[in-house]
């Protein structure tokens, strides 16, 4: 069976222009949140409002159905489409009335749970909205000075309470190496303690301050599974809003062979055949078996496209 490989990867593609140019516009703002047309998706403990009513769809509110959470949470702008502005906005269900006009219809789900559902592109809006908000819940307090800070700019900036301090905090994205290391018609795949048995994936790690790519995709290889690394090439990119993460996905020659695992970092790394790792892409959704991570992860999609010849 021929594989292909997939695109656009699942949390790319957002459908929405930032219009970044508008976060520092009280007028255009304050205009477009009482806009009939403006849109809101709420959000609980990091879950997005969908609705279900003929497949999943995300669950945009007018200004007037979500007028009890504009009274007590602050809209971030997540962008324009067609002109109309849409915005993510905090929904604390403990305390909004069974009754409210957003609440009436639509579920609470996880974002990684639904993300593959959706049409293409909508993922993205979907992880926009769940880093930011998680930013805002984590920065509460100046990192400077310990006091309160305030949301600005549309939500793309926090400034902290203290006249004499006023430092200023932006929304950050952690820079994350995953890649698909190959020897001949070989790949080298990992599993950590924590996966499903049978479970094997693209070896990853954070970038360090003051490290490119390349050195990055070298260092994790050669300290997870003692495998030397020559050329590396960067593939595709995915956004990863767990917590905030950037998935950057490249491709690694090994010029040696011989693994020895850090048993701090993996509990298994194998070289797979192309063979096997296509068994193992078709069985991605099954419990049991050797398998790759579902279609929805840039590990996934880095064996597809080493298996399609990209």
């Amino acid at each position: 069976m021929t594989i292909e490989y997939d695109d656009p990867i699942v949390f790319s593609g957002a459908p929405l222009d930032r219009a970044e140019n508008r976060r520092k516009d009280g007028d255009w703002l304050g205009e477009r949140i009482m806009d009939p047309e403006s849109r809101f998706l709420p959000m609980s403990r990091l879950r997005a409002l969908i609705d279900l009513d003929g497949g999943a769809e995300i669950g945009w509110r007018s200004p007037l159905e979500a007028i009890d959470l504009l009274e007590n949470a602050r809209p971030i702008l997540l962008g324009e489409r067609d002109g109309r502005a849409h915005f993510a906005i905090e929904a604390d269900t403990r305390r909004t009335p069974g009754d409210a006009a957003w609440n009436k219809r639509g579920k609470f789900i996880d974002v990684r749970s639904v993300a593959p559902s959706l049409p293409t592109g909508e993922a993205a809006i979907l992880a926009q909205a769940r880093s930011m908000i998680d930013w805002h819940q984590r920065h509460g307090f100046c990192a400077v000075c310990g006091q309160p800070s305030e949301m600005r700019d549309a939500g793309y900036m926090r400034q902290c309470s203290d006249e004499a301090c006023n430092a200023q905090h932006f929304p950050r994205t952690d820079p994350v190496t995953i890649m698909l290391v190959f020897h001949g018609d070989n790949c080298l795949l990992g599993r950590q303690p924590r996966f499903p048995e049978g479970s094997y994936s693209a070896l990853a790690g954070f970038m360090e301050p003051g490290e490119s790519i390349e050195e990055c995709v070298r260092r994790e290889i050669w300290e997870e599974a003692d495998i030397r690394v020559g050329k590396v090439r960067y593939v595709a990119s995915q956004p990863w809003p767990f917590p905030s993460s950037l998935m950057i996905g490249c491709f690694a020659e090994a010029e040696t062979t011989a693994i020895k695992i850090d048993p701090n970092e993996l509990e298994d790394a194998k070289w797979f055949s192309r063979d096997q790792v296509r068994e193992m892409i078709e069985n991605c959704d099954s419990n049991e078996g050797l398998r790759m991570p579902p279609r929805l992860s840039l590990a996934h999609q880095l064996a597809r496209r080493w298996l399609a010849g990209v």
